[in-house]
């Protein structure tokens, strides 16, 4: 019985021991390693940014009109002196492939002459004569205005009102009986007669051709104007009033390159004997040279059997490609006609005007 209760209580102590074993190499909380590696984070999404789109860029067509009068041309009297005057609107357009107007420019060359009851200019034929938009606040609106804007604002504010519009839209601009814009928005702008505006615009979008303009491209207008052809009545011929305004119209892209350009003239022409009356049918609008194409009669004249819109048209294309530095740079002979061969081969004409006008044109495209 003695040994029983010996072994038993051995047996209870080597089972101590084990437990005791057991309890000590059991890791403790802060050594237990994680079954599953932690999930990853991530990081919160940022939304892409990307570069505003460019303006997309289409072709365009470039297009001129000139609506002219001598209707305000009166003869001289013994209380006043004659007066030949030529009011010539001058209308630029960049017409878009979806047919609206994606720039526009108007200016208006009004030239007035005097006469004496002699059949004598009294005007100084070397008088340099400004358009209207030259003319700028000089021209004079501005107090007789109901809205005291200059003419040359009115005709911006007309032509910022077009941008967008289709010809359709433009011919159905609403006209009150006094001639004056019936839209109120647009009289808030505009409050001289928008008649031949809206003819002219019209006008010039029919005649836009594709010359290598592109939609996203500046359009600019260059008038200049001279009276220096005008002569005084005789027994043997009639006095002349001769307006004479040369006309450029060039499209200027980012490169500050010429795109396209397009250049034109009319004369206003008024006939006077020596008592100072006029024997001009005023009624008859005087017609730009680009519209009278060969009935201007220079081809039996041109020693290169050229009309003049044929020479002004390769002028043009001439210049297409070229900055105002070039064009300014082309060489003149004595004459002042194109000094260069190649040139000289297709326009032989003055082009003076035609490069003095083509600067003012690019200039006035930055405006």
């Amino acid at each position: 019985m003695k040994k029983v209760l010996t072994l038993l209580v051995a047996l209870t102590m080597v089972l101590s021991l084990v437990s005791g074993c057991s309890k000590s190499s059991t890791p403790t909380d802060s050594q237990t390693t994680p079954t599953t590696a932690p999930e990853a984070t991530t990081a919160p999404e940022v939304e892409a940014t990307t570069a505003p789109e460019a303006p997309a860029t289409a072709a365009a067509k470039t297009g001129l009109s000139v609506i002219t009068s001598l209707g305000k041309s009166t003869a001289a009297t013994a209380d006043a002196e004659g007066l030949a005057q030529t009011d010539a609107y001058i209308f630029a357009v960049l017409v878009g492939e979806d047919g609206k107007i994606a720039a526009c420019k108007i200016d208006a060359a009004q030239t007035k002459i005097n006469f004496s009851t002699e059949g004598k200019i009294t005007s100084d034929i070397n008088a340099e004569f400004k358009s209207k938009q030259q003319l700028g606040d000089d021209y004079g609106m501005r107090k007789a205005s109901a809205i005291g804007k200059e003419w040359n604002e009115q005709a911006d504010a007309f032509a910022a009102y077009v941008v967008g519009k289709t010809v359709e839209e433009v011919k159905g601009i609403a006209i009150n009986e006094e001639g004056i814009a019936g839209d109120a928005d647009l009289a808030a702008s505009v409050t001289v007669h928008i008649g031949d505006f809206v003819e002219g615009v019209a006008e010039a979008v029919a005649n836009a051709q594709e010359l290598g303009a592109s939609s996203t491209d500046k359009l600019g207008l260059g008038v200049t104007t001279d009276i220096a052809k005008s002569t005084d009545a005789t027994a043997d011929a009639a006095g002349l009033a001769q307006a004479y305004t040369n006309i450029a119209v060039s499209t200027v892209g980012a490169d500050g390159k010429i795109t396209s350009c397009f250049i034109d003239a009319v004369q206003g022409n008024v006939n006077f004997d020596t008592a100072g009356v006029i024997t001009t049918d005023l009624t008859v609008a005087p017609l730009a040279k680009q519209v009278l194409k060969d009935e201007y009669g220079m081809k039996k004249a041109s020693s290169i059997g050229k009309e003049w819109y044929e020479q002004a048209n390769a002028f043009a294309a001439y210049v297409t490609g070229k900055t105002t530095d070039e064009v300014t740079g082309i060489a003149l002979n004595e004459e002042g006609k194109a000094g260069d061969a190649d040139l000289a081969a297709s326009v032989t004409v003055h082009i003076g005007p035609f490069m003095a006008n083509i600067a003012k044109a690019v200039e006035n495209s930055a405006k």
